[in-house]
């Protein structure tokens, strides 16, 4: 109850002071199972992407959170947990109490292989450069192993602007998320050829 009421005002918090505008160019919103990938410029980008879907889709969706920031307290965890579902990922690879590394990328194949649409940032960490930085491998390796997902590019404008680097107060600036026209790796395409064919995918949003 305390979640649900956590993400109703949220919802509204955010949307008054980013709009929150969704712009649906290359896909209507449609209940399918998607990853859907976007530029990575702020800790608040998964939360305006959140609340840029509509409600039936906000349900199904699981942002990718950095664990060793997103669950570093016991309020982030709870928040980015309960309200949000989020998958906890490690940025650097550990190893369990036998010494065997851990796939970073196990908790998402989880959670596609569970039904889950979810919101990834293939840069691996955000940017505060006018392009996002060269993709990582992960969003190939999920777009291989599950080929029926759908691959949605996705820019989010402005909110760069909304939280400053080293702002902890977030200021009123328009927002928008367009989400582009879906994608899938081409028989026999490299990966660094899909990776740099999705990331100017996302680039291309920025104008629309």
């Amino acid at each position: 109850m305390l979640a649900k009421f956590t993400s109703f005002i949220l919802l509204g918090i955010v949307r008054l002071l980013t709009g929150a505008q969704a712009r649906w160019h290359g896909c209507p919103p449609k209940a399918e199972q998607r990853i859907y990938f976007a530029n990575h410029q702020s800790h608040i980008d998964l939360v305006l992407i959140w609340a840029a879907l509509p409600t039936e889709l906000r349900s199904i969706t699981r942002p990718i959170a950095a664990k060793d920031y997103w669950a570093g307290s016991r309020f982030k965890k709870w928040f980015t947990s309960a309200v949000f579902n989020a998958i906890y990922v490690d940025r650097a690879r550990t190893k369990d109490a036998a010494g065997v590394e851990q796939d970073p990328l196990e908790p998402l194949v989880d959670a596609l292989e569970s039904g889950d649409s979810i919101i990834l940032f293939p840069e691996g960490t955000r940017g505060f450069a006018p392009e996002p930085q060269p993709f990582k491998a992960g969003l190939f390796n999920l777009a291989v192993q599950f080929p029926q997902v759908v691959l949605v590019p996705t820019w989010i404008h402005n909110v760069q602007r909304v939280m400053p680097k080293g702002e902890v107060i977030p200021v009123p600036v328009l927002c928008s998320v367009t989400f582009g026209t879906p994608m899938q790796v081409e028989p026999g395409e490299e990966r660094r050829a899909f990776l740099d064919r999705a990331r100017l995918n996302v680039i291309a949003l920025r104008d629309i």
